[in-house]
């Protein structure tokens, strides 16, 4: 719609609750009627965003879930901070935030930012689990790609666009038009759209047959394909070809760019599953320590808390609780900046995404910038939040988002974390205990929904079906 609000699917929160969040805290946990002594079906450890969503899936899909979190708050990892002085206190920067910085409640900060993909698996769940009744969303102005001349470039996604890109030559215009309605044609199922590129063709070679530059196949492949490193051009073109598809129609829904943000930001995501979870029966304990994962020949039976043992034959749960269960395969650097002006050569934006292809910067992985601002209830009046993430490849994390940061302009504040990156050490099947990866440096949920429905699916042992999700809760409200 033209003033940017992505109504189609989004219902306001309720005003008291948009006031004191408390009151989402207290809604959840005024329907949370369980204990520790009794046998759940699935108990889930840390309230973080994929952690909330299967939590509430499994609720709707008629398991008992025990939800518990160490900490007093919901979001985990994924937390939004507010007051702003929390953010402070968080990183170590004392008790206050300055008074130029406007009202401390305007704030809500959020420590891993993401955008949402317009058609992409996360407003899919939202929709089909009816999540969208607690929220509302914006669309996010302006989608921006990096080229190695250190010049940003708004993402060109369909024909007209390429054709007025900046980013390439007359010639390469038309190469990469042609590519473009090649994608948008493409029906795996119909051999005559083809053209010559069957699905299990690597996609360097469909690259190299359009006769598509360098520079092009770097902000296809990343920019719009939203790849992290370039083992995709190794790969069967088919799921390239999705991806560009996904970006197209995101961008058709709402205009000016395929992602989406929501209002307040995204802590409101994991309290609005918790909510689903708790109307279906779930129960949460927030400030509850676990004491010890326990189990018998192998398998898991039950989570110990205050001396209490609450019985269950499944957990899930964030690589924070299972130490001995996960590996670490990197690292991640993010830093948080407060701006008061938007960033530059962005057509003034008040949100947008920009990222820095790895090719272009002579690196292994790509580096993501995302700003959202006051327009999205997340700072004070006249204040924007960037943030440049990148995974971590050297001994100096930060010299290495220089490239993003000098995008930027003036910083008011910054915000440095350097995050370990974990993955599980086994599929969960013969323990019974299913935990999900760390959340990367990307810009975008959709690695963080394939995690939500490969865990889904091993916990359920059933194929993951959106509309399934939408079918049991409309039988649960008749």
């Amino acid at each position: 719609s033209p003033d940017g609000h992505a109504h189609e699917f989004c219902s306001h929160v309720a005003e008291e609750e948009i006031r004191d969040h408390s009151v989402a805290f207290y809604s959840v946990r005024k329907l949370s009627r369980g204990t520790m002594d009794e046998v759940y079906d699935v108990v889930v450890l840390g309230t973080g965003l994929k952690e909330c969503i299967l939590s509430g899936l499994l609720s709707v899909s008629g398991k008992k879930v025990l939800h518990m979190d160490r900490n007093k708050y919901y979001g985990a990892e994924s937390a939004s901070l507010s007051p702003l002085e929390e953010l402070y206190k968080h990183f170590g920067k004392g008790e206050k935030a300055p008074e130029a910085m406007g009202r401390g409640r305007d704030w809500n900060v959020d420590l891993i930012p993401k955008f949402l993909m317009a058609n992409g698996q996360l407003v899919k769940l939202l929709i089909h689990s009816g999540v969208t009744r607690y929220l509302e969303f914006k669309s996010v102005e302006g989608s921006y790609v990096y080229d190695k001349k250190g010049k940003i470039h708004k993402v060109p996604s369909n024909e007209s666009e390429a054709l007025s890109s900046s980013l390439m030559s007359l010639l390469e215009k038309r190469r990469f038009r042609n590519f473009l309605l090649f994608t948008s044609n493409y029906d795996e199922n119909n051999p005559a759209t083809f053209k010559g590129h069957e699905p299990k063709k690597p996609m360097r070679a469909v690259f190299k047959d359009f006769g598509l530059e360098q520079q092009t196949m770097d902000f296809t492949g990343h920019a719009l394909a939203l790849y992290r490193d370039d083992e995709y051009l190794k790969e069967p073109c088919l799921q390239t070809i999705k991806r560009i598809r996904l970006y197209n129609d995101s961008i058709q829904r709402y205009g000016k760019s395929p992602y989406l943000y929501p209002l307040y930001g995204l802590g409101e995501l994991p309290q609005g599953f918790a909510r689903l979870s708790a109307i279906y029966g779930g129960t949460y304990m927030l400030d509850k320590p676990v004491q010890e994962i326990v189990y018998e020949n192998g398998k898991v039976v039950g989570v110990k808390s205050g001396g209490e043992v609450a019985r269950t034959s499944c957990v899930i749960g964030d690589p924070s609780y299972f130490s001995d269960k996960v590996q670490k395969v990197g690292q991640v650097i993010r830093c948080i900046c407060i701006m008061n002006h938007p960033i530059p050569n962005t057509k003034d934006a008040l949100s947008c995404q920009i990222v820095l292809p790895q090719n272009q910067l002579g690196r292994n992985s790509d580096i993501y910038v995302s700003c959202v601002s006051f327009a999205h209830n997340v700072s004070a009046q006249g204040h924007y939040v960037a943030m440049v993430s990148t995974t971590v490849e050297t001994g100096n994390p930060e010299q290495e988002l220089l490239p993003g940061l000098q995008l930027l302009g003036p910083i008011l504040e910054k915000f440095v974390c350097v995050s370990d990156l974990f993955v599980p050490t086994d599929n969960g099947l013969e323990s019974r205990v299913f935990i999900s990866t760390s959340y990367d440096a990307t810009t975008h949920f959709e690695t963080t929904c394939e995690d939500v429905v490969d865990i889904f699916q091993r916990v359920t042992g059933q194929p993951f079906d959106f509309s399934t999700v939408q079918s049991q809760i409309e039988t649960v409200e008749q």
